[in-house]
């Protein structure tokens, strides 16, 4: 790693002498001197380890999860629709608000349902007079738009 000499490793010997050296290396030097990379089993850290490799398709599918939990949680402490702000509530106990959250989010998914349904409503209304579906506008610039652009944003 550039940070020690050693004389198993013959390209660390060209690092300047200030960098400490090992003087006596191990007849037997450990797996992490002799080779290259190591192999960790897959019982180290497997209550935090990954489910899906980094990178691949499964990990973008799987933490694509995520964006719906959280406009999830972020719908259910929205004050504009919902209030589970501190004493919301005269109930205490975990009974009664577990039964007053599930109502909440029973609500919350008729509500969304409903706008749903009048979206898809809308959407054929506009199908059947030969118009497009209305759709969402783009709030982030692509980079081409960006660059096409002359004066400063």
């Amino acid at each position: 790693m550039g940070k020690i000499r050693c004389p198993l490793r013959p390209a660390s010997m060209t690092l300047t002498r200030d960098r400490p050296e090992i003087l006596t290396p191990p007849e037997h030097p450990p797996a992490c001197c002799d080779q290259q990379t190591i192999t960790v089993p897959a019982d180290v850290a497997a209550k935090t380890r990954q489910k899906h490799d980094y990178p691949s398709a499964a990990h973008r599918r799987s933490y694509a999860r995520r964006t719906g939990a959280e406009r999830t949680f972020s719908t259910t402490k929205d004050p504009a629709s919902n209030n589970i702000a501190r004493g919301w509530t005269r109930l205490m106990g975990p009974t009664p608000l577990m039964l007053w959250l599930a109502c909440l989010l029973a609500v919350r998914n008729q509500r969304i349902l409903t706008a749903w349904d009048a979206r898809q409503n809308d959407n054929a209304r506009r199908a059947a007079a030969g118009l497009t579906p209305t759709t969402r506008r783009r709030r982030r610039k692509t980079l081409a738009s960006l660059a096409a652009t002359t004066a400063p944003p």
